[in-house]
Formats: structure tokens, C-alpha cells, sequence
């Protein structure tokens, strides 16, 4: 619902015909858009700073006062349903759904963000304006405002629609995420080469010193040709085609994502060759923690070169309550020595913890 509401925002508002709001964003020099992911939905403008203001108030009324019209939410939901058949189209897109479908099949980061068929077509007008007025209050939101002239905003956002929003209902929070350890075998169509992924969950993305330390883990085991996994696996025995291991912090649990694509037929070998490198892993050399730590705080600091990036992660960690400068994060890296990567964090990257799935191409298990 959240996902297929992103879409009919953008249909109009009370104010706004359907396409309006981009048409008088554009003629302001300045564009917009929208995702939905895991834990929230953020719409966004970008926007020459003297017009900023008229932006405001075109972003507010159209994402406050959505129109749902009838006609335009039959169309739309076309829209989204081919959205969900081409990512179903995608063999790697399906394998990376099965992957979290059977990792958490207890909770909602386990179901696709865009939705399935039959949920989207028992949607009405009506269920979607209930959602939007449950879930759309001053209690769940968050504006946040980055670059030249910001400040100038306040008052435009102080006798804004914002201002009067209500408060959301009181509710019980979803549960912190328990991942499902387990190994799983599929065959898929048209995939080109055989996949191996596995993942492991992890602390909440409150948990800043975690999330540091499983950032600095994986950069260590799976990021660049002098990374662990990808001197081994791909430079050393060349039994894998791509190594790519990411860290993906969330707000009721963190998920650590190690993928690989190889040949069928080294498999086996690829399979043999993390169990040893995970299991009884050589502690990390100060030259690797000095490698590691320059990669994980480049990769903050080049985000923050971008104002949408910065107004991104101001709103996720207000809305989140974490309140901290954006750069304290990482404050927590030099805290992260061998020994407690070792301890704290290699010992939760053990393959039996992890749930782990097998995808070859059809017929070539």
C-alpha cells in the first residue's frame, strides 16, 4: 500500500491535476521523485534555492492532500502490477527475493516493497485514503531541508499543512527482526550463472556502533580486489565470476548480504572455500583495519557532497529518533580493533547462522 500510494501521489492532489506538480517543478528548474523502501517512504525535491519556498508548498499539498481518484487509481495500479511483473522478469531480482522471503518469513522485510498481484488488485480508494490518513500524521513524518538557504525555510514550514498535522495513534511496534538460518536450493530460468547468497541479520540500525563495526566487517571481507573474500575467491582460485557483500541497516534489524555468482560446476569449491574463510578466519592485520576504516569513512564523507543525500539521512535519523551530526558515526570506528571484530562480529558471520540459498540455472543443479 505504502508503495502504490508513492505512485498516486504523484496522480494530483485536491489543488493539482496529474502531472502538474512536476510541470511547475521543472519550470522552477528543479526535480523531483520518490522511493518506498524497508521502513519508510520519502518524497523529494531538489530545487534552486530562490525558489524554494513555492517548492515547499507544492511538495506539501500534493503529498498531504492526494486526490485518489478513481479513474487515475485503476490506471495506476496497471502501472505498478507491471512494475512487479518486470522485477519478477529479472532472475537475479527473484533469487534476492527468495533470498529474504525464506530468511524472514516472520516479518515484513521478508515481502517485496512493490507488493504481490493479488494485494494490490483488493485495493480500493477508500483503503488507501484510510492508510493515508493512518499513517500520513505529524507523529510519522519528517521534513528535512539541506543546502543554501535553508534556514530562511523555518518560517515557511512553521504555517505550513505541516504545522496542523495530528499525531498518529498510539500503536504496538513491529517486532525486531529474527532471521531463519537455513539452506535452500532452487532452480531458476534464465539465470546466466549459478548464485550463491547468504545472509545474516543483525543489530537495529539504532545500535550506531554495530552498524560501524558490520559496515567496517564487510568492507574487510567483501569490498575491492584486496578484500578477503575477493582476493580469494576471484584473484587467487578464480572460482567465482562477482563477490559483493553488503551491509544494509535497518530499523528493526540489519541484514548482512554476501552474494556470489560462479560456474555450476565450482559450486561446491565456492561453498568449501567460505566455510573456511568464515569459520576459522585469520585475525584482521593493522594495515587491513586501516584500509577498512578509510573506505568506510570516505564512503560517509562523499555521501554527504550531495544536498539530497544530506536531507535524506537528516530525516531518517530525526524520524528515527537518532539525533546525531552526521558524521558521528564515525566516532565508533577506531573503537572496532581485530580482537573484538573477531569476537563481536566474525563469530555471527558463521555460515550455520546464516540463511543461505543456492540458485542454478534450470537444469544445470
Amino acid at each position: 500500500m505504502a508503495h502504490f500510494l508513492e505512485h498516486m501521489v504523484f496522480k494530483g492532489s485536491e489543488r493539482l491535476g496529474a502531472g502538474e506538480f512536476d510541470r511547475a517543478i521543472e519550470a522552477l528548474g528543479g526535480s523531483s521523485n520518490a522511493a518506498t523502501g524497508f521502513d519508510d517512504v520519502h518524497f523529494h525535491v531538489l530545487i534552486p534555492p530562490d525558489q524554494a519556498p513555492l517548492a515547499l508548498e507544492l511538495l506539501l499539498d500534493l503529498v498531504l492532500n492526494p486526490a485518489l481518484c478513481k479513474e487515475a487509481f485503476e490506471l495506476e495500479r496497471d502501472v505498478v502490477l507491471e512494475e512487479i511483473a518486470q522485477y519478477e522478469d529479472q532472475p537475479d531480482e527473484r533469487v534476492l527475493q527468495q533470498t529474504l522471503t525464506r530468511a524472514c518469513p516472520f516479518h515484513a522485510y521478508g515481502r517485496p516493497i512493490l507488493g504481490r498481484p493479488e494485494s494490490l488488485r483488493a485495493m480500493t480508494p477508500d483503503s488507501m485514503r484510510r492508510f493515508h490518513q493512518r499513517r500520513y500524521r505529524g507523529s510519522d513524518c519528517c521534513l528535512a531541508i539541506s543546502g543554501c538557504g535553508a534556514g530562511t525555510l523555518r518560517q515557511c514550514t512553521e504555517t505550513s499543512p505541516l504545522a496542523g498535522l495530528p499525531a498518529a495513534p498510539s500503536s504496538s511496534a513491529q517486532s525486531l527482526l529474527e532471521l531463519s538460518p537455513g539452506r535452500h536450493c532452487i532452480e531458476v530460468e534464465r539465470l546466466e550463472s549459478a548464485r550463491m547468497l547468504m545472509v545474516w541479520s543483525g543489530a537495529a540500525a539504532a545500535d550506531q556502533c554495530w552498524v560501524l563495526g558490520a559496515d567496517l566487517a564487510t568492507t574487510l571481507l567483501g569490498e575491492g580486489r584486496r578484500s578477503r573474500l575477493v582476493a580469494r575467491l576471484r584473484e587467487e582460485l578464480q572460482i567465482a565470476e562477482t563477490v559483493d557483500m553488503d551491509l544494509t541497516s535497518l530499523e528493526r534489524g540489519s541484514l548482512i548480504t554476501l552474494e556470489i555468482s560462479c560456474d555450476p560446476g565450482q559450486l561446491d569449491a565456492v561453498e568449501t572455500c567460505i566455510q573456511d574463510e568464515l569459520t576459522a578466519p585469520e585475525p584482521f592485520s593493522s594495515m587491513e583495519l586501516d584500509r577498512g576504516r578509510q573506505l568506510v569513512g570516505k564512503g560517509l564523507r562523499y555521501a554527504l557532497e550531495s544536498s539530497a543525500q544530506v536531507a535524506s539521512m537528516s530525516a531518517s535519523h530525526r524520524l528515527w529518533g537518532r539525533e546525531q551530526a552526521l558524521l558521528d558515526p564515525l566516532i565508533h570506528l577506531q573503537s572496532w580493533s581485530s580482537e573484538r571484530l573477531q569476537a563481536d562480529l566474525m563469530q555471527q558471520l558463521q555460515p550455520g547462522r546464516a540463511c543461505t540459498l543456492i540458485a542454478t540455472p534450470v537444469g544445470r543443479s
